[in-house]
């Protein structure tokens, strides 16, 4: 496919529907006990593209990424589109445009959309892959835009951005503004802004690493979750970190925000921004500077909890109106209709930027008898992201 053709607009669905299979959203509600008959099920799929892709998805939920990978692989020889949310009667029709590879190049968007009245299919699409398949954009309501920033969606990403003016359906998050979620560029935009404090980021080579004032947090390029992420406080670890690093060229450098609470404990928001509105997803305390939510031991925690459930129940009062300036002004320059940030509070009660971007997890799968408080508090973002879609679709008739 060459530059001057289009993307995705002259493709047709040849066949009524799609069979719907279970993915990540789905597979994690099961037991591991259910995996095993599920692996067979799967295997007896009488479509080759549905098999290898639902053994994908249970590879993936064993833990097996490389075999997943094989197996997605596979499936993308037969299909590119594939069906993973179908209610009796939707309403909106969904189409989410993903890269394949790894799921974490991609918005978990399913998990915002589960026991909806929303229809989700996966396109899978690359820079490579010229074989898109029979689909018509008019077959949906809304189109998403769910490639995050990576390196390997970059190029893809520019692409469909010069397609824009073609798409004769309403998208969500233009492509061009999530390229803007490459840390760098995001602390770049988000600096200067009363009330919020956005650590400099920059991205450097090997050789220009040490060129930076310590102490510094420092990152490979295109790592999520804590991979490869420490702090460097001399020289000396400066040298050990690049040494145990080899495979590494280009890194991500911060300046490091000492953010402990009084308690000695660091807490950690994520907070999605829903057309430009904030919304309360968790909150996670930890020991440990890297605050992650699956690290943070939150269910062995009934204090931890309970802090949780109370900034969860008064977020609209409290810290969304205490930080509502440094937000409102953060997603107007972001300018995505959905993103997903982490923060937190400096010592001097500023709102502290982590990291902007559409792949993080918004979700409500914890465990319903450990934390009941979320399923209402989390209903509210899947409410939002509805009313989004709708409005986009409105918006589309009305013109």
């Amino acid at each position: 496919m060459n530059d001057d053709d289009d993307l995705l607009n002259n493709i047709k669905l040849d066949d009524d529907g799609l069979a719907t299979i279970f993915s990540t959203c789905a597979l994690f509600r099961k037991e591991v006990s259910e995996l095993p008959q599920m692996l067979n099920d799967a295997a007896a799929d009488k479509d080759p593209g549905n098999m290898f892709m639902r053994l994908f998805y249970i590879a993936l939920a064993l833990g097996q990424n490389e075999t997943a990978l094989d197996m997605q692989t596979y499936a993308l020889k037969h299909r590119s589109i594939y069906r993973v949310v179908s209610p009796s009667a939707p309403k909106i029709r969904l189409l989410a445009l993903v890269g394949d590879g790894d799921p974490i190049d991609n918005t978990p968007i399913d998990f915002l959309v589960e026991h909806s009245d929303i229809q989700l299919d996966l396109l899978f699409i690359s820079s490579e892959n010229e074989n898109y398949p029979s689909v018509s954009l008019t077959d949906y309501d809304v189109i998403f835009v769910a490639l995050c920033e990576s390196a390997k969606n970059r190029p893809v990403l520019r692409k469909l951005k010069k397609r824009l003016l073609f798409w004769r359906r309403p998208y969500i998050n233009h492509p061009e503004k999530i390229l803007n979620c490459a840390r760098h560029k995001t602390a770049q935009l988000l600096q200067n802004i009363p009330g919020l404090f956005t650590p400099q980021t920059y991205r450097t080579r090997r050789e220009q690493v040490g060129e930076f004032m310590l102490p510094l947090t420092l990152r490979p390029i295109d790592t999520h979750k804590g991979e490869s992420f420490e702090k460097i406080n001399s020289p000396d670890e400066l040298k050990h970190y690049l040494n145990h690093h080899p495979e590494n060229d280009e890194f991500y450098i911060s300046e490091f925000v000492d953010y402990q609470s009084h308690d000695g404990l660091y807490r950690k928001l994520r907070i999605a921004l829903i057309d430009r509105k904030p919304f309360i997803c968790h909150l996670a305390i930890s020991e440990n500077w890297i605050v992650h939510y699956t690290t943070s031991k939150m269910e062995f925690s009934e204090q931890k909890r309970a802090e949780e459930k109370a900034v969860m129940e008064n977020f609209d009062g409290d810290f969304a109106v205490r930080h509502g300036g440094a937000l409102s002004v953060m997603a107007d320059r972001l300018d995505l209709d959905y993103v997903v940030i982490d923060c937190a509070e400096t010592q001097d009660g500023d709102l502290l930027l982590f990291e902007a971007d559409t792949r993080c997890w918004v979700h409500a799968t914890d465990p319903v008898d450990i934390f009941p408080y979320k399923p209402a508090i989390m209903q509210k973002a899947f409410d939002a992201f509805r009313a989004l879609l709708l409005k986009r679709q409105k918006a589309h008739v009305l013109t």
